[in-house]
């Protein structure tokens, strides 16, 4: 699939995956429609047509979708290992009717593919080994994420079910992303993920630099730009159903990426403090790509160093950054 002159509609256009998709989708030619919410957008795409829409309605689910070829679910109520913890059903009943609305809106517009972003947090736990594809319903999530792990598997499901499971069925395509990160993240501690929260602190050169945790938890990481890379790709085949991870294949400790973040920004002097006692998520999750690799010829390119060195650089310029407001626009690294 070419994606010159098709008309795609990126839900969640405000959003960290919506936006950086949205950029990319702009270089390949497409014709966008980006959705907002309650926030706008973090960048100006002039050629784009802008629509506000509350999507866990059925009407502006169907208003949005008319007429598009693509349509990519990027929009989710999301939040950190705090939320998560303490409410766990603020990740449900939104997106349920975000994801199960927008599936048979599409439908009924007859959409050629649907791109549902789902969660490698919905995977049952395995330890120290990575996660394949085949392995997402062997097992409940990890209790942690268990309201938000099964909402994203029905999301699943529904997506199956209209790829191969009725008359006249709708492509489909889920992506189970890793950890991802970079430039439009959500870098306020609230809805932070971690990394995010890390490249603030250093970026502010916060004094102590606390860390959620103990530091030992394991991650896979991946670039945005990679991802993005990784997921048109899987839009691309012409497969009625496909669900793949996009990750980088590799975990890294969060004391790991703090220390490359502390190298690669060079702030030797950091006094970093671990707090134990705030909350966190699972030890480890680590996800496998080797489908990715064979069946997409799709692997990261960017170095955990590198990206994590333009995420810095991004938030050290981008207007609406703390650092920058504090501290005036830096040169960049």
């Amino acid at each position: 699939m070419q994606f010159a002159d098709k008309k795609v509609l990126i839900t969640g256009g405000a959003g960290f995956l919506g936006t950086n998709l949205a950029l990319r989708l702009t270089t390949l030619g497409a014709k966008l429609r980006l959705t907002v919410h309650r926030k706008p957008l973090q960048v100006a795409f002039p050629e784009a047509e802008v629509v506000q829409a509350d999507l866990r309605g059925p009407e502006d689910c169907a208003r949005v979708v008319d007429g598009m070829d693509i349509v990519f679910i990027c929009s989710a109520q999301t939040s950190g290992a705090g939320i998560i913890r303490t409410t766990p059903l603020v990740h449900v009943t939104p997106n349920v009717l975000i994801n199960t609305l927008l599936l048979e809106a599409a439908y009924q517009a007859q959409v050629k593919k649907v791109c549902f972003i789902s969660s490698g947090a919905a995977y049952p736990g395995t330890g120290t080994r990575p996660v394949t594809e085949s392995e997402m319903f062997d097992g409940d999530p990890e209790e942690v994420y268990f309201p938000a792990g099964w909402m994203k598997r029905y999301a699943e499901i529904l997506c199956r079910t209209y790829a191969e499971k009725i008359a006249n069925p709708m492509a489909t395509v889920v992506i189970r992303p890793s950890n991802v990160y970079g430039p439009y993240d959500k870098f306020d501690f609230a809805v932070s993920h971690v990394t995010a929260a890390l490249v603030r602190r250093v970026a502010e050169r916060q004094t102590p630099l606390q860390v959620w945790g103990t530091g030992q938890d394991i991650r896979d990481l991946i670039y945005i730009d990679d991802f993005v890379e990784g997921t048109l790709a899987a839009v691309a085949t012409d497969l009625p159903f496909l669900a793949v991870n996009i990750c980088a294949g590799q975990g890294y400790a969060v004391r790991q990426v703090l220390e490359t973040l502390l190298d690669v920004d060079g702030f030797s002097d950091a006094r970093v403090t671990f707090d134990a006692s705030k909350p966190s998520t699972v030890p480890v999750r680590l996800m496998d790509n080797a489908l990715a690799r064979s069946l997409l010829g799709f692997e990261a390119k960017l170095s955990l160093a590198e990206g994590l060195k333009r995420t810095l650089a991004w938030y050290r310029n981008y207007p609406a950054s703390p650092a920058r407001r504090q501290n005036g626009p830096r040169k960049r690294l």
